[in-house]
């Protein structure tokens, strides 16, 4: 693996475990960059740095101790593929969903160009069918 793609994984994962993980949102502003472009931006979103640390902060709310496992990365050059299971404890409102207090995990897998040691673009799905129904929003797989 080349420098590049190695440099490009450290800066996602200190995005993943440092801000996601751990609220440092100085880091945050430091590490992505001002015209960064997010392809599949959350409901109600918007697609850029303002729309990203919006749902970083939602995120945080909701889950207080929100935890991002990260179970592998793959790199193409300056593009990490990041697969990853979300936990955290429902104590806030999140996509309209009272506070449950219920524990979560849902499943994410994410695409993040790094250049210059900044993130400029992201591509992601999350498993939010799998939160839905876990927080009771949605009907079960098979009920009636």
């Amino acid at each position: 693996m080349n420098d590049i793609s190695e440099a490009a994984k450290a800066v996602v994962r200190r995005n993943t475990e440092e801000v996601q993980g751990g609220g440092n949102f100085e880091l945050f502003e430091e590490l992505f960059a001002d015209d960064f472009l997010d392809h599949t931006p959350q409901p109600g979103g918007t697609p850029d740095k303002a729309g990203a640390r919006a749902l970083y902060h939602r995120l945080r709310e909701a889950f207080p101790d929100f935890r991002p496992e990260i179970r592998w990365q793959a790199t193409d050059g300056n593009l990490v593929t990041t697969y990853k299971i979300y936990h955290g404890t429902h104590l806030a409102e999140f996509l309209g969903v009272p506070a449950t207090g219920k524990e979560i995990h849902f499943e994410t897998v994410d695409a993040m160009r790094v250049v210059d040691g900044k993130i400029t673009e992201h591509w992601g799905v999350a498993n939010l069918y799998s939160l839905m129904e876990q927080l009771g929003a949605k009907p079960q797989v098979g009920a009636r």
